[in-house]
């Protein structure tokens, strides 16, 4: 399948990396050029066991590749199938000042690929988020579409993340349970099927609404 992953923070390095590890193409962008040099080198910006393995062996089969943008990340992926992209969401949701969750990267995010998108997409939210920003990125894609006037099949789907420092790829790689949360069986099948690698059992695929999965 064809990824973008958007943000190179540790959510972001690590779904990359690991999603590339199963002859997916995948580009992982961030908005920090310095940093994607580096990656582009093999240069990993934080410790995880395991992690720059994975790395060093998808930049080296060309699965795994780096962009300072969303739009370049697009133009690298190259997408020639009918197939949607899968566009994850991996940006960070710093504490608003009431508690919240700042959003304004997410949105940032969602605004990006709106401008950037040039063909059929299937766009999860990795970050931890409340309920209801489906919805938000939803509206902030489809009125850059809408702005630039075209007409192009999307979705917005909630693949919540449960890795915890230290043991993070083998969090990915041997998972309890993988949720997914979607509307629709299309977007829920392209989702199943990505995973289907990483679990023993289908039984750990948790395929649950959008609103449930956040």
């Amino acid at each position: 399948m064809n990824i973008l992953v958007v943000g190179a923070g540790y959510v972001g390095l690590v779904t990359a990396a690991c999603l590339s590890s199963k002859d997916n193409t995948v580009v992982c962008v961030d908005t920090d050029p310095t940093k994607i040099a580096r990656l582009e080198k093999g240069i990993i910006p934080i410790y995880e066991p395991g992690l720059k393995e994975v790395v060093d062996t998808s930049i080296s089969s060309g699965n795994l590749k780096f962009a300072d943008g969303i739009g370049t990340g697009l133009t690298k992926l190259g997408n020639k199938s009918d197939q949607p992209t899968l566009i994850f969401i991996a940006v960070g949701t710093p504490q608003g000042e009431d508690g919240s969750a700042d959003l304004r990267y997410v949105l940032a995010a969602a605004k990006e690929i709106g401008l950037a998108l040039s063909g059929p997409a299937i766009i999860i939210n990795k970050s931890t988020v409340p309920v209801g920003t489906a919805d938000l990125v939803k509206g902030e894609v489809a009125w850059q579409l809408f702005q630039r006037k075209c007409f192009i099949d999307f979705d917005v789907a909630s693949n919540p993340e449960f890795l915890k420092e230290g043991a993070a790829i083998d969090d990915f790689f041997n998972p309890d349970r993988i949720v997914i949360g979607a509307e629709s069986d299309k977007t829920r099948d392209q989702l199943v099927k990505l995973y289907k690698p990483y679990v023993k059992q289908d039984s750990q695929l948790l395929t649950v609404g959008v609103k449930e999965a956040e």
